[in-house]
């Protein structure tokens, strides 16, 4: 397995992370869950990404469960801070009172002392972006957390927050968690350099593009039972949606194609596609299965050929998802 560095930090981190957004919900499914992060972590990958929404903290708790008993300096924990968690106005946001309070039950559900990664989910326009860089300056100083991040975050916003950690020696954000793969490109133009300029690590999620890039959809087909275009994905099946075109899904097909001609798996090319950029620190890849895992994990240790990028690039561009108007940042991430 290979590990990248965490953005400026000295954290190296398995180039494929486990994501538990849409795997670890408690119930029935939750025994799966906990034998699928304790198999990715045999197989090497020692950053689990999670955040405290995700099931409203049940991810969490699963999460929290499958690693315990596991060497504590072993793996790193990421998760996540803004979305609502409640009803009321102090629910949600990046504000002082909400960072303080959720990071202690963050703490608590997970099992831990301290978390390694502690990220903005969003950004919040309504707090002062001073008043969130205080609070996990104060939190790096307190030992509840090792480093913070941020998610989501555009390169004007980014680069607003590290220049004031910089200026007032505030410990600053060492990644960005955003959405990257051959079918969502839209940060490559601002945000990506801005990034590399920085030295912020990228986590990009949803490599697969909600499974679309596993070659596993069929144009003109139902979608299959237990799939996530069957079951949906909440408040992302508008894009969802656009992954699944039937002229997005011919696409994929022949992608498909050039994948195996070069002897791998098109979710192999497609992990492999998104770490050929050097910003790139980790692939955050979900799994319901430890068989899924371990493909996912494989594609770590593979080195494709380099003009296999250059046909996926071909094949998949004209047919790129694009973000609606009412998007946030729409017009940071237009590629246009």
């Amino acid at each position: 397995m290979e590990f990248r560095t965490l953005g400026g930090s000295g954290a190296k981190a398995s180039v494929i992370a486990l994501g538990t957004w849409l795997s670890h919900d408690g119930g029935e499914s939750a025994h799966e869950a906990i034998k699928t992060t304790r198999r990715a972590y045999e197989l090497g990958v020692n950053l689990f990404d999670t955040a405290n929404e995700y099931q409203h903290g049940r991810a969490e708790e699963v999460l929290g469960e499958a690693l315990r008993g596991v060497r504590r300096e072993s793996f790193m924990v990421a998760t996540k801070v803004c979305y609502p968690m409640g009803d009321t106005p102090l629910d949600s946001g990046l504000s002082r009172k909400h960072i303080m309070g959720q990071v202690d039950l963050s703490l608590r559900r997970l099992g831990l002392d301290y978390i390694d990664l502690y990220q903005c989910h969003d950004f919040d326009r309504e707090t002062p972006v001073d008043e969130t860089a205080r609070a996990m300056n104060d939190l790096v100083a307190s030992g509840k957390i090792i480093y913070w991040g941020v998610s989501n975050w555009d390169s004007e916003q980014l680069r607003r927050v590290v220049t004031l950690c910089r200026e007032r020696n505030w410990v600053a954000p060492v990644t960005n968690q955003l959405q990257y793969s051959a079918l969502w490109r839209l940060i490559e133009k601002r945000i990506l350099p801005t990034c590399r300029e920085l030295d912020v690590g990228v986590l990009s999620w949803s490599p697969l593009a909600m499974g679309v890039l596993t070659g596993k959809y069929t144009s003109g087909a139902p979608p299959e039972s237990g799939t996530r275009a069957h079951k949906g994905v909440g408040k992302l099946d508008w894009l969802l949606a656009k992954f699944t075109d039937p002229q997005v899904l011919r696409a994929v097909e022949t992608a498909r194609s050039a994948a195996a001609e070069a002897g791998l798996s098109l979710a192999e090319a497609a992990v492999r596609w998104c770490l050929r950029e050097a910003a790139v620190a980790s692939v955050v890849t979900g799994a319901s299965s430890p068989a899924q895992v371990e493909q996912n994990v494989a594609a770590g240790d593979l080195t494709p050929p380099v003009d296999l990028f250059d046909e996926i690039d071909r094949i998949l561009r004209p047919v790129e998802a694009r973000p609606p108007a009412w998007y946030p940042g729409v017009s940071e991430l237009s590629t246009a």
